[in-house]
């Protein structure tokens, strides 16, 4: 246990990819918080593929500020913080083409290449390899990761080499066999992106993955004699972000499901007045929300507020069937009652990681991607929850601020695109993770105030 400069406890929470709290012991844990006095715990957890380096440099920034915007405001008591650690996995950078302004539109399945790149073409195998293995605990998956990565190097190999069509296509599964090896089983509403994982013609879909993401070879995804070859395999790059997506969301639910979920419950037991406040950063949203499904009944649960900013799982989570595409209700439908405050969800049309990259994932699942109204496949940071009608929406001021108005029980759409604008970071991402301003404290400490 560490602490902030201004003497609050700061606990760092290490769960490994199945949901096991591997450090602190639960004991010493609910322990020390219970020994503290703490009656506001911060928990927040960070998202992408961050190392733990990078996770702390998040949390160093973000707890100061959540403490400037929360000591002394009505409501809040003895504040204390806890960093979630987990691993997340993600595809190495690239130069990636950054959509127009207003965004990037979205095209049929297996229609012309959009006018803009992930960038993925330029990227090598053995680069992708290294950056994704390293995020599988089993040894027997980290050797599948390192093989694909050499596939996919050889393929481009013999891109260049010029090879008989069986050939290629005897490449082409065996990356596919590969990939749908790691692949994790599907969910709901955010399954989306298994629909390429396991496609049953995997040269072509692997084209049509190059079109949706911009990596096509010259002349177009399907050439048939041409140079389809070569758009498959930047294809193939295509769909191993995807799997690194579909991974990393998955993952990001067990953890909270099966590892935070079941700790808050047992911190409620030792401190039954603690108010715990929950804040996830875009796969971090989900982990945080999914812990709502490990807690019990709404008796056990300490959680007075959930702030998911630029969330990377799907907008329609919480959503009963009814206006519901998927004409069901939601994985989280009905668990907003675990939270007695607000339920906040920030997005920005600056956040193209979420608005503009995150739903491709999911083009083969779809039946035309340019319909109307809000994405069946879409992402919280896009446009917060969905349907509209079940929150309210209200717009981040860029002074920033406390009165927001929250009500316990209410779900809020938090337009932050004059806040998280900063696109200058990635031009994959964009303002995906511009998080670490005052504003975006304030907002998590409004909702940590709103609670019965």
């Amino acid at each position: 246990m560490g602490q902030l400069l201004t003497g609050e406890p700061v606990w760092e929470l290490h769960f490994d990819e199945n949901g096991n709290l591997t450090a602190p012991s639960r004991a010493s844990f609910t322990g020390d918080v219970a020994g503290r006095g703490v009656e506001d715990l911060f928990v927040f957890s960070h998202g992408w593929g961050a190392s733990q380096d990078d996770a702390a440099e998040l949390y160093e920034e973000m707890f100061p500020l959540i403490r400037q915007a929360a000591v002394g405001v009505p409501g809040l008591g003895r504040l204390g913080f806890a960093a979630i650690y987990w691993p997340s996995l993600w595809f190495p950078p690239t130069p990636a083409t950054p959509p127009p302004a207003g965004g990037g539109s979205l095209q049929a399945s297996g229609g012309a290449a959009a006018p803009l790149s992930a960038g993925t073409a330029a990227v090598t195998g053995a680069a992708i390899a290294a950056s994704l293995a390293p995020g599988f605990a089993d040894p027997d998956q980290q050797k599948a990761v390192v093989q694909l990565g050499q596939l996919i190097d050889q393929g481009q190999d013999m891109a260049r080499t010029g090879q008989p069509d069986a050939a290629k296509r005897e490449l082409i599964t065996q990356i596919s066999e590969l990939i749908r090896s790691l692949a994790p089983p599907g969910r709901g509403e955010d399954s989306g992106e298994r629909a390429l994982l396991t496609a049953g013609d995997p040269a072509d879909a692997y084209q049509q993955t190059a079109a949706v993401f911009g990596s096509t070879a010259a002349g177009g995804a399907t050439q048939g004699i041409g140079d389809w070859f070569t758009s498959a395999i930047n294809g193939a790059k295509d769909s191993v972000r995807v799997l690194s997506y579909w991974t990393m969301k998955a993952r990001a639910g067990t953890i909270g499901q099966t590892g935070l979920g079941p700790l808050l419950t047992a911190l409620r037991a030792q401190s039954p007045a603690i108010r715990v406040h929950l804040t996830g950063h875009s796969f971090g949203a989900r982990l945080v929300s999914f812990a709502l499904a490990g807690l019990g009944s709404p008796g056990q649960s300490p959680v007075n507020s959930l702030t998911l900013l630029q969330g990377a799982f799907s907008h329609w989570s919480f959503a009963g069937a009814t206006g519901n595409p998927f004409a069901a209700p939601g994985g989280l439908n009905g668990l907003g009652n675990r939270v007695h405050g607000p339920l906040v969800a920030t997005f920005s049309s600056f956040d193209w990681a979420v608005g503009t990259w995150y739903p491709r994932a999911s083009f083969l699942a779809r039946q035309n991607l340019q319909n109307a109204g809000p994405d069946q496949w879409g992402g919280m940071g896009a446009d917060g929850f969905q349907p509209p009608a079940a929150a309210s929406t209200v717009v981040m001021p860029v002074t920033g601020g406390l009165d927001y108005g929250f009500k316990a029980g209410s779900f809020y759409r938090i337009d932050a695109a004059k806040v998280i604008c900063d696109t200058t970071e990635s031009s994959f991402s964009g303002a995906h993770s511009d998080i670490r301003k005052l504003p975006v404290a304030q907002l998590v400490a409004a909702a940590a105030a709103a609670h019965d």
